[in-house]
């Protein structure tokens, strides 16, 4: 079943010929439990795509579905009650709080939704423990190594029942290996019924995915599958930009 679904989306920017087209005539459809990873290179309207599935962003045309719900048919709202129950984030950044503890930082937007604040904090825990961080929950950012902030970063993406997960560049701070750890971590969310939607610029990583989008000038010109057992694979040529 489809959980995200994106159905001829176009995005601009201005007006006239100040005018800008960050996505063009997008579709694009992101079964539960699905991992998939969007390429191409700078401007070519990745992040735009992200912060329009997740709410942050309304397109100038076409639809937006989650779990069949149309965003279009949503009041402001609800679209903030979905982002904060159904869709987790993770920043190339992390945006941690540093005033917070992990747990604290993990826990936050349950208890933003209502939720008490010892059951936030046993859910907070839980989550840091299925990401072998159990022993850092009370520990800040700044003690915690570029990669726990990373993980402590998907534990507050995945924690409670969100089901749609969105990374801009999770893993672009990361040495490799951490990098894949993070890649092998939201594998595991994908299993437990998460999908995923995760921009990369780094093929090796991207064959962690079930299925690669790539973008070029706001367009979806390529999906391809990963090789089986493959670290790497060739990105398609670019095509020409489109006559106006």
């Amino acid at each position: 079943m489809s959980f995200l679904e994106l159905h001829h989306v176009t995005k601009s920017y201005g007006a006239g010929q100040t005018e800008v087209h960050a996505l063009i005539d997008v579709s694009l459809s992101v079964d539960t439990g699905d991992f998939i990873a969007v390429m191409g290179p700078s401007g070519s309207g990745k992040s735009t795509l992200l912060t329009i599935a997740g709410t942050l962003e309304e397109p100038t045309s076409g639809e937006v579905l989650i779990n069949g719900l149309s965003l279009a048919k949503t009041s402001r709202d609800d679209r903030a009650r979905l982002r904060r129950r159904t869709i987790g984030f993770v920043f190339q950044d992390f945006n941690l709080l540093a005033g917070l503890t992990a747990a604290e930082n993990v826990s936050l937007p349950l208890e933003l939704d209502g939720v008490s604040s010892s059951k936030a904090h046993r859910a907070g825990v839980a989550a840091l423990e299925n990401l072998g961080l159990g022993d850092r929950a009370n520990r800040y950012p700044d003690e915690l190594s570029g990669g726990e902030r990373q993980r402590v970063a998907i534990a507050r993406a995945v924690v409670g029942e969100r089901r749609l997960l969105l990374a801009d560049e999770p893993s672009g701070a990361l040495d490799s290996a951490n990098g894949e750890s993070v890649m092998r971590m939201i594998r595991a969310a994908c299993q437990r019924g998460v999908a995923a939607v995760v921009v990369t610029h780094d093929a090796q990583l991207a064959s962690w995915a079930d299925r690669v989008v790539f973008l070029h000038d706001g367009r979806v010109v390529d999906q391809t599958m990963p090789p089986p057992d493959s670290a790497s694979f060739l990105e398609p040529s670019w095509p020409a930009r489109p006559s106006p």
